[in-house]
């Protein structure tokens, strides 16, 4: 019975003494106020690392030390950095410039952006991330994804070639927008909301975003000048098969030349990993070989388009540039939160593989605000959106990187090519940017991923398969919609339709599982073991009542059909239920009464503190009779014996039936 004294209520019940089984008891929590137990939940909600314990027990200059390597992590390992360190980073940082400079003028072109901007942004972001960042192995640059994303919303408010300084300024401006959202999310803690994109809609996603991006490039093999700015397959295709007397065969040869070698040189390193530089290097090695070639045949006078001029020197400032009129601020920001999003998932999933394959720990909101900050800045200084690039961050994890020094070492190597080499690039054929776009495009292209969805979950099949679907056919934007909707709506079920089992004894043991699972598993005589798997909420206390009281006539039918014992015990395993609303509290009192109409007895085991402390407030303790909650299931099945033992030798002596007219 209750127990005023320490707030636990005994198994021993009304009906006599308790088996020795039953004596346990289950403890009621101690009362907390109401702002104690919101200020737990939400440092547990968003605080679940405690990253304040390093704090503890510190003295004031202590705190300020360690609050500064807290917010610059370089200042922590950057005293302890070796010459074999850096030797390491040497070799990774000129390695992952080699492909950075490539891609960056790359997807420049890609985000309808002046080649020169995907240098500038090859060159601020990674020294802002080389301080600030947790990852080692990450490599930080523009992402194609990213670029894709940003072309195509900004294309449909500005057109780039009608209006390009108002385009770049939109650009600088999302950027700038995408960077005061990631850090806001860090420094709000609210990194768990990356959290709803899971891997099945970043796969589909990042498939088909690949996939619309290779085909875009049709339009540089071809050397197409006008292509259309919609981004589905029928588009892009009726765009490319309706011009086809503009299309130039000298560009198409060259394109298919070193789209081979790219993929050769991708095969020869996944065969052999320790020939990873030979994919790292074929980007810039096509971009030499391209480059001499159209030098001394003239190709560009043969219908062969080249990038042309790039201006010399580091990154200006853009401050100036950025743009607030409320006619395009609505662009912008619809712009810089999507781009954002995507690029905090790409970039924090990379982080976190490579972390794993180290056995080092990244902060998932602390990159929030290293990627915030870098684009911040990037947006002032000439630069667009920029994340951690998975080609480059495998390449610089392949190639030894030990710290964020590679990240520095690729940035002087590009800032380097902007003082003195971006002459070089005149003659670079567009073409064979288009190459290697393709090139890297393949291999984000999963699908040994979806292959073990399919066989793994059927319904992650579908939320990939979807996102795929609907960013090749329809756009980006509605098969990421599409994609997180099925995501959430999946959530929802699980909240909404919990599982309810019926539990069984494992013979000559004390266990009792679910008996669908566990085909040795017996039905215990007179007695129904149900657990709920699931804290019990607004949404799914309907559905619960109902399951229970379906599982109840099956069981009395079962039971019926085969002569047996008639049901007299419903005994609810509530060791799964984490939590409970009033609407869950009014389930189960109507429980208690659909349970009570029939005759028979309810039993509750385990219930979480957070569930007691609400069920002792409601007075549902009182109202099931608190001798009726126990600890295990064992000691719930022990107690219900012993009373139908009790049962039966009453009826013996009086005639009557059930316990509860005892």
């Amino acid at each position: 019975m209750g127990n005023a004294d320490d707030g636990t209520y005994s198994s021993s019940n009304k009906y006599g003494s308790a088996p020795a089984a039953a004596s346990h008891r289950v403890a009621l929590p101690p009362p907390m106020p109401f702002v104690t137990s919101l200020r737990n939940t939400l440092k547990e909600t968003l605080f679940p690392d405690d990253p304040l314990r390093r704090f503890k027990n510190q003295p004031p200059r202590r705190k300020v030390v360690l609050g500064l390597q807290y917010l610059f992590p370089i200042l922590e390992w950057g005293p302890r950095y070796t010459l074999d360190s850096f030797k390491s980073d040497l070799i990774s940082g000129i390695t992952i410039a080699s492909l950075a400079i490539p891609q960056g003028i790359s997807y420049a072109k890609l985000a309808n952006l002046p080649p020169i901007l995907g240098l500038y942004s090859s060159f601020v972001p990674p020294l802002v991330y080389a301080m600030m960042g947790s990852s080692r192995d990450l490599a930080v640059g523009t992402v194609a994804v990213g670029s894709l994303l940003m072309g195509t919303m900004l294309g449909t408010v500005v057109n780039a070639s009608e209006d390009p300084k108002l385009y770049l300024h939109l650009a600088f401006t999302a950027t700038f927008v995408a960077g005061l959202f990631e850090a806001a999310l860090g420094i709000f803690r609210l990194g768990f909301i990356i959290d709803f994109l899971s891997q099945a809609t970043i796969v589909g996603f990042m498939s088909g975003a690949a996939t619309v991006v290779s085909l875009q490039q049709l339009k540089g093999i071809v050397g197409l000048d006008h292509f259309t700015h919609a981004t589905d397959i029928v588009s892009v295709m009726r765009s490319v098969f309706t011009q086809t007397h503009k299309w130039r065969w000298e560009s198409g040869v060259l394109g298919c030349v070193f789209l081979f070698f790219l993929i050769l040189a991708r095969h020869l390193s996944k065969k052999k990993p320790k020939l990873f530089w030979i994919s790292a290097m074929a980007p810039l090695t096509s971009v030499i070989m391209a480059t001499i070639l159209v030098y001394f045949t003239h190709a560009e006078k043969h219908g062969v388009q080249v990038i042309g001029e790039l201006k010399r020197g580091i990154n200006p400032s853009s401050v100036k540039d950025l743009n607030f009129d409320s006619k395009y601020l609505t662009a912008a920001i619809k712009t810089g939160i999507v781009t954002c999003i995507i690029a905090l998932a790409e970039g924090i999933a990379v982080g976190r593989s490579f972390a794993m394959l180290k056995n080092y720990h990244i902060d998932g909101n602390k990159e929030m605000i290293a990627f915030g900050i870098m684009n911040i800045a990037g947006s002032c200084s000439s630069c667009y959106l920029t994340s951690g690039a998975f080609s480059r961050s495998a390449v610089n994890f392949n190639a030894g990187c030990k710290t964020m020094v590679s990240n520095i070492v690729m940035a002087l190597a590009v800032m380097f090519t902007l003082l003195f080499l971006t002459p070089l690039f005149y003659y670079t054929p567009i073409v064979v940017l288009s190459s290697i776009i393709i090139s890297a495009m393949l291999g984000i292209i999963d699908y040994d991923a979806a292959i073990h969805l399919w066989h793994v979950d059927k319904f992650d099949f579908l939320v990939c398969i979807t996102a795929y679907i609907g960013v090749v056919f329809a756009s980006i934007e509605i098969g990421l919609v599409l994609a997180i909707g099925l995501s959430l709506m999946r959530v929802l079920l699980f909240v909404a339709r919990p599982k309810t089992l019926v539990l069984g004894n494992i013979p000559d043991s004390k266990v009792y599982r679910d008996i669908d699972q566990y085909q040795n598993a017996s039905h215990v005589p007179g007695i129904l073991i149900l657990e709920i798997d699931s804290p019990i909420y607004f949404a799914n206390s309907n559905y619960l009542r109902e399951r229970m009281s379906r599982w109840i006539d099956d069981e009395e039918d079962r039971l019926k059909s085969l002569g047996e014992t008639s049901l007299q015990y419903i005994v609810l395993d509530m060791s799964a239920v984490g939590n409970i609303d009033t609407s869950g509290i009014s389930m189960l009192n109507e429980v208690k009464k659909m349970v009570d109409y029939r005759g028979l007895k309810l039993v509750m085991v385990n219930p979480g503190a957070e569930v007691m402390k609400k069920l002792n407030k409601s007075k549902f303790l009182e109202t099931i009779g608190q001798e009726w909650i126990f600890l295990t299931v064992g000691e719930a099945v022990v107690a219900c014996n012993y009373m139908l033992h009790s049962c039966t030798h009453k009826m013996n002596s009086d005639g009557s039936h059930k316990y509860n007219n005892v």
